[in-house]
């Protein structure tokens, strides 16, 4: 554990240092996109933060090597090489498109060539758990087609997730987080040693995460652009990969007893097929959302706008940072409660837990709708928040003050004199809140002087 904790220390460090250089380069590269319609963020922002984040897996991986627990990893599977070649094609994609924003399909082509790279190296599905029927063994083509679509799915999820600041890194290190812990157990309780890669995975890639989550909250001061969104959705897809597709069930001697107990012990071996779905499941609930709402307006699938999840919560009365730790929220339940129900699926506590939990977050992702409003004879004990709204003295003046000036208009008119009229009404109307000729208003200037002090 100390030895995958250390190799999380440093990819979380050297992501950390990087970031500052890097974002000083991004200005510079004059990588900062212009602001569109569906973005949160008010100002330009610089991208390219997926190159601290990959300089980071680089130093976690070297640092891995060179540990005397983890080095076996390295002897042993050609697994941390097939990442390290596919992130790194994956990343420079990533790169060119936050510089060039290339072409989507490109995009898609390039993710492909990246998850083929890891297959070329070993790092694919080899066997397939099924309820029900046990292992199956897959084909070379049919584990090379179900490891190219688990990468790009995860890949697209991370990517599609990534719409408010500190959202996507956020939730990949929680689902991270829940993914070190099942792996670890099954390497440490089972003794499995095919389950170490993807442990090292899992480690690295939250130490990428929290390394940039303090650059990237809001405010956000970089983000991480397709370069990063990418490469920790590659990531991701690769611990998941080399769990299901490395780790042999019989070795777990889940195959005991009846029939039914046997379909309850298996549950951890179909966890590793689960836990992307953590990250997966927000974004793709989202997605098919946003293709029935832009489909019905007669729009393009493809169209962006501003209805996505994040928008929503926004919309509805959220702060930026509250909508992104309810983003949180439901990544940690999905995640963890997969992960307590994989370590005992027999227990009515641990479903209990999850709906109570569930119920919260419902709770609370709906509790701007409810904002009772206190009668008035309570308001001075109450927040401003659950105060009734009453008109400002400024509204209250700026009303008055047009008041005055359209009964001076008509008296004017009714005179015949017009040069007098606009005399009055500008006495009336006043500048910044106060008579040109006369002087200020009592309530304008206890105003002033409360603003002043």
């Amino acid at each position: 554990m100390r030895e995958y904790l250390l190799t999380l220390c440093i990819t979380a460090a050297v992501t950390y240092l990087l970031t500052e250089p890097v974002r000083k380069f991004a200005i510079v590269a004059r990588a900062m996109p212009e602001i569109r319609a569906r973005d949160v963020h008010k100002q330009p922002t610089p991208r390219l933060g997926g190159i601290a984040m990959f300089f980071g897996l680089c130093a976690g991986l070297l640092a891995a090597g060179h540990l005397t627990n983890l080095s076996d990893v390295f002897e042993k599977s050609n697994e941390p090489r097939a990442l390290l070649s596919g992130a790194a094609l994956i990343w420079l994609i990533g790169v060119l498109d936050d510089k060039f924003e290339i072409d989507a399909l490109i995009k898609l082509g390039g993710q492909m060539i990246a998850a083929g790279v890891m297959v070329m190296q070993g790092l694919t599905i080899l066997w397939l758990p099924v309820p029900g029927v046990g292992t199956v063994a897959l084909t070379q083509w049919q584990g090379t087609l179900l490891t190219v679509a688990l990468v790009v799915i995860t890949i697209n999820a991370v990517n599609f997730v990534d719409g408010l600041d500190g959202l996507a890194a956020g939730m990949v290190c929680i689902a991270a987080a829940a993914f070190f812990m099942y792996a670890y157990r099954i390497w440490y309780s089972y003794g499995i040693e095919a389950a170490a890669p993807a442990t090292l995975f899992a480690a690295v890639l939250m130490g990428m995460c929290l390394g940039f989550l303090p650059h990237n909250m809001h405010p956000a001061r970089i983000f991480m652009g397709d370069s990063g969104s990418m490469l920790i959705g590659l990531v991701l897809a690769a611990g998941a990969i080399s769990v299901t597709g490395q780790v042999d069930p019989d070795l777990m001697n889940l195959f005991t007893g009846s029939e039914r107990n046997s379909v309850h012990q298996m549950v951890p071996v179909y966890i590793p097929l689960l836990m992307p779905l953590t990250i997966i499941a927000i974004p793709t609930a989202d997605f098919v959302f946003a293709v029935v709402r832009r489909t019905w307006r007669g729009q393009s699938p493809f169209a962006a706008d501003r209805g996505h999840l994040h928008h929503r919560l926004l919309q509805i009365g959220h702060s930026h940072s509250r909508a992104v730790l309810i983003m949180y929220f439901w990544a940690a339940l999905i995640g963890f409660g997969a992960l307590a129900y994989s370590v005992n699926n027999a227990s009515m506590w641990i479903v209990l837990g999850i709906v109570v939990l569930s119920f919260i977050g419902l709770v609370l992702l709906l509790l701007p709708r409810f904002q009772p409003r206190a009668p008035r004879w309570a308001e001075r004990f109450v927040p401003p928040r659950y105060r009734r709204r009453r008109p400002r003295a400024a509204e209250q003046a700026a009303a008055l003050a047009a008041e005055a000036a359209g009964e001076a208009a008509q008296a004017g008119e009714a005179a015949g004199t017009g040069e007098s009229s606009a005399h009055l009404a500008t006495a009336a109307a006043g500048v910044n809140g106060a008579s040109a000729l006369g002087a200020r208003p009592r309530l304008l200037d206890g105003r002033k002087a409360e603003t002043s002090r």
